[in-house]
This record gives structure tokens, sequence and C-alpha cells, in this order.
């Protein structure tokens, strides 16, 4: 089984007293049912597992009273249970089919009888469908897929190898060069495979290229066909921009041109397919910022974006070009440097960290701007063998609006402070930021 960082939160949800219920977020296919179902099983006398998709019959025991006695006694009537007062775990998977039971869960909670976990894929989709939303009777946990931490510890790698290299980050000094070289290689095989669960379980088990691609392709279909099953009148539109990703981040500024999708495409048109994008989880938007300073929500211009795939591996295998070989060969320079820029902005939003890029035409242009400990840092993502030509983030103290807190470059080669204060990390070092 593959170990999971929300294992540990899920424990800690547990072992509180009067907690809300969990609402796990998430794309399809990163491992929220998965999860649930081991860790109720695993810290439960009683696990009941409730799909609604699956089993749409049992959305009937919402459609009248929507108290906790009514309910409960619908499920048990349904066949459901045991239902034994502080030891059972209700679970609600694919929540978003079944919007009464959401706004059931405010009095579910109330009654304190029992546990409950939420889980959708789809919920900033189906917000309409919600008469009343559970407001202090839920709490959100957003999942990903696997972070390369969680990558190596499928690869069998030992806890003291990451602690050396998190030590080596936070006190900004070189890894021994043997085990740079062996990270920068398991990091190269991340960015192929990228964290998917069933993905990582096809490549670990097998070391199959081949079958994790059909893995991929499989993920990519189904992610396709959510889109013309939930999209709506927006499906065109949403599939135009999903399959428009890899090579808009092919490009060497990276953000995404409407323009390229239909010739007199506006934001107002494409706004809803955006969205339904970032939604369903299956994408990341990174904005503008016009002006350096901390409040970078205040000052982004939502009609400049880039638009950034939830994992790299399927990134890859969503490309019409096969550039796996060239990146496990080494060279993360292809794609103009797309899949790398692409990794660093999905470990920055596994970590809830809101993605943010800087362009002053004619003058500055900056990968990612974030704030950390009040004030605001920057990364520029090198691919190339150029890591230190770096114009725009030498530039970067004129243009702050403050004073600025870290400068950060990464690129594939080993840990150094340069004598301007600019921090040199390796890609890999993203999973500690």
């Amino acid at each position: 089984m593959l170990k999971r960082k929300i294992s540990d939160q899920l424990m800690e949800w547990k072992e509180r007293k009067n907690k809300p219920a969990l609402l796990i977020k998430g794309a399809r296919q990163v491992g929220k049912t998965f999860i649930v179902r081991e860790f109720g099983k695993a810290n439960y006398k009683n696990f009941i597992e409730i799909n609604f998709e699956k089993q749409p019959s049992l959305r009937k025991a919402f459609e009248g009273d929507l108290d906790a006695r009514t309910v409960i006694l619908n499920l048990s009537a349904m066949g459901l249970g045991p239902f034994e007062e502080g030891g059972t775990l209700i679970f609600f998977d694919e929540i978003q089919s079944c919007p009464q039971a959401r706004t059931a869960i405010k009095f579910l909670v109330e009654d304190g009888r029992f546990d409950y976990i939420e889980s959708g894929s789809l919920l900033g989709i189906n917000y309409k469908e919600v008469s009343s939303y559970p407001v202090g009777s839920e709490e959100q946990l957003n999942m990903y897929p696997l972070d390369f931490e969680e990558f190596l510890w499928a690869k069998g790698m030992t806890p003291d190898v990451i602690d050396e290299l998190r030590k080596a980050y936070s006190e900004v000094r070189q890894v021994n060069p043997f085990l740079h070289e062996q990270m920068m290689k398991a990091y190269r095989e991340y960015l192929v495979v990228g964290g998917m669960p069933s993905v990582v379980r096809a490549f670990v088990e097998n070391d199959d290229l081949s079958e994790t691609m059909r893995v991929q392709k499989n993920i990519l279909i189904s992610y396709r066909d959510d889109i013309s099953k939930y999209a709506g009148k927006d499906k065109i539109l949403v599939k135009k921009m999903f399959d428009m990703i890899p090579e808009q981040l092919n490009k060497k500024n990276k953000r995404f041109i409407l323009a390229d999708l239909e010739k007199g495409a506006t934001a107002k048109k494409y706004e809803n397919a955006s969205m339904w994008l970032t939604e369903a989880g299956i994408a990341y938007n990174c904005f503008n910022a016009v002006a350096m300073e901390p409040d970078l929500t205040f000052n982004e211009k939502q009609n400049l974006y880039k638009l950034y795939m939830l994992d790299t591996g399927l990134l890859c295998a969503h490309g019409k070009q096969r550039i796996q070989p060239f990146l496990l060969s080494g060279d993360i320079e292809v794609n103009e440097g797309g899949i790398t820029e692409n990794a660093v902005a999905a470990a920055m939003a596994k970590k809830d960290i809101p993605l943010h890029y800087y362009n002053k035409k004619g003058r500055s242009e900056l990968d990612f701007l974030f704030v950390e400990d009040g004030g605001l840092s920057i990364i520029e993502v090198k691919s190339g063998k150029d890591h230190k030509r770096h114009a725009s983030l030498d530039r970067a103290p004129e243009d702050a609006q403050s004073g600025l807190n870290r400068r950060i470059v990464l690129s594939r080669y080993n840990v150094e402070r340069g004598a301007d204060g600019i921090i040199y990390y390796p890609l890999y070092m993203a999973m500690f930021l």
C-alpha cells in the first residue's frame, strides 16, 4: 500500500472531540476513496461506505426529512450498518451526486453519535445544487497526487535519506554529490511517472514504462469523459482548453493564449471553461500579479494566467510528442522547460500555496511569487545549464514594493548560496517549500 501524508491528518482529525465532518476534495483518481476506506477499516469498529454514483438508489434516504434520526433510519432500512455509537465512521463518497446528503451533514454532525467523512471530485462544479451548506459542521481537506517525497517512499527510500535532504535545504548547504545525482535521477522518473497512485503503483511494481503510460492514458480518457458528462453546454470549450495545455506550456513564456484556441476567442467566452478545469482539480491557475508586494491576491489579474496540469506524468502523456525518453536521459530542457515548471507549480499547489507569476513587459518575468513569513519570496525555475543567468531575478529588489524574503533558483544543480543572496536549490527540493 502506498504511504500517504494525508493519513496523519486523518488520525489527527479522528482524535479531536466534537469534531466536524471532514470533506476531502480532489481530482478523480488521486486516491481519496482508497485512503478513507483503509483508514476507516483500520481505526473504527464499523465502517460504512456509501458511494452515491455506484449506488444511486441510496440517494432516496435523503429525499425526505433530513434530521439525523430519519436519515440513519432510512440507511439502516436499506441494509446498511450496524450503526454503533462512538465506534462508527460513515463515509459519503462522490457526495456531489447527492446534494441533499451534503445539506444533511449539519444535522448528522449535531446528532454527535457517529463520525463522518465526505469525498467528491466535482464539488465545485455542482455547488448550485446544494440547498444549504453545513457551515460550521464541515472541515475541508484537499488531496493531491503523490508529491516527490511520497514517490520516494513508494520507491523504498529510507527516512534518513530524506531527513538529510531536508537538513541541507534548511541549512543551505550542499548535498553529497552522489546522493544529489541519485535524487536527480529519481526526480526525472517522477517527472515522467507523476504522482497518480495507480500510475505510481504500476511503475513501482512492474518497472515498465509502457504499462505506466497505459494507465496514464486511461486516466486522461476518464477526465475527458467527465468533461462530456458534467461540463454541460461548455463541454466543447473545456475540451479545447484541456487539450491545449501541453502546447501552451511548450511556449517560452507559458502564458495561456486564448487566441490559439480559435480566432476571436475572449476571456469572457472561456471563463467558465477555465473555471471548470480548476474546480475539477484537473488544472491549476497561476495568475499574473501586477505588483510585487505580499498581498498577491489583491494584485492579481485574472484574465492573464498560466494553466498547469495537476500532474507532470499526465502532462507528459497528454502531449503529442513522446518526451519521456528525453526526460529520463537527463534532457529536462525539453518542452521549453514546461515540464519542470509544471512540476514546481504542482509542488506548490500540494502545499496549498496560491500560484502567481510576475510579468512587467519589456523588463521582468518571474515564474512564481509566494508569501512566506509575512514577506514576498520569488522562485525562478531553470531547466537548462545557464541557471545563474537571471536578469529579472537580479532586478527584483528594484521592482518590489517592500523588502523581499527569499530569491530562489530551482535547477538541476546542487545547493548553493550566491554572493548576491540568491539561493540555488535542486529541483527536487521544491518538496520542502
